[in-house]
């Protein structure tokens, strides 16, 4: 056949490597790590101004708010390089009152490629990432068990040896997949792959439930956070009182039929 004659030019092998390396499976590139940016096709959910955190994040309305909008979280000056970044330190959390003062996507999600960086300024900072309000993603300085840093929580350990530590940004860079139900009965539990600041800790881990009760997320006082329910949810980050910060939050929705987050 007249292609098993063709002379590949270097142009041409390194088109088929980038094809090779950036579409196998047909996932999302493995763009990971503390300063990357978003992917083709996503959109930003924090850019370091006031009006997109107004425009696209309220606080969630759950049984504990004690927060009033406008968001109260602080808008500061990036302790490390340029820019704006903002602090989960709201004063209606004071004391680690989770639920009082978390602040929630006004979109909502269910499969989805996510990037979140953040800072922790102090010992013991604690703070959460959540996935479709439900689902947490543990921000928590020195704890390295499963309720640990960047533990799926209470499902995983705890990947602490990853930490870049107090004082310095660490990324984290998921896919998620929905749980799957059929006629109204949970059929497949909700899934994420994660790296954390560039290395891979949690491959295609399952999630079994929401934990922290009523006051964690949606879903949590529903059967002992076991009653998960078929509706998306936003991104929520956590408010506990402490100085924790973030900055360049991206989303892209993506649509996974296979029970597969790996990438």
């Amino acid at each position: 056949m007249a292609f098993l004659n063709t002379r590949f030019t270097s142009t041409m092998k390194t088109n088929i490597l980038f094809l090779l390396i950036f579409s196998l499976g047909g996932q999302v590139a493995a763009q990971v790590g503390v300063g990357v940016k978003p992917i083709k096709g996503a959109e930003i959910l924090f850019d370091g101004t006031r009006k997109m955190l107004d425009e696209k994040w309220t606080y969630w309305d759950g049984p504990r708010l004690a927060a009033e909008l406008p968001i109260k979280w602080e808008l500061l000056n990036d302790p490390v390089s340029k820019g704006k970044v903002i602090s989960s330190n709201d004063p209606a959390a004071a004391g680690g009152k989770y639920g009082s003062a978390d602040i929630v996507t006004k979109s909502k999600y269910r499969d989805f490629r996510l990037h979140v960086e953040f800072l922790i300024a102090n010992p013991g900072g604690n703070s959460g990432v959540y996935l479709q309000n439900r689902y947490e993603i543990q921000v928590l300085d020195g704890d390295s068990t499963k309720h640990g840093l960047a533990a799926v929580i209470n499902e995983t350990e705890s990947p602490y040896y990853a930490y870049n530590g107090l004082g310095k940004w660490n990324a984290y860079d998921l896919t998620f997949r929905a749980a799957r139900f059929t006629d109204g009965k949970k059929t497949e539990k909700a899934m994420v792959t994660l790296y954390f600041n560039g290395q891979k800790v949690h491959k295609n881990q399952s999630i079994t439930q929401v934990w922290g009760g009523q006051y964690s997320g949606l879903d949590g006082g529903n059967d002992g956070g076991k009653g998960i329910t078929d509706t998306p949810g936003g991104i929520k980050l956590q408010a506990e009182g402490h100085e924790v910060l973030y900055r360049n939050i991206w989303i892209k929705e993506i649509k996974l039929a296979e029970a597969d987050t790996d990438f």
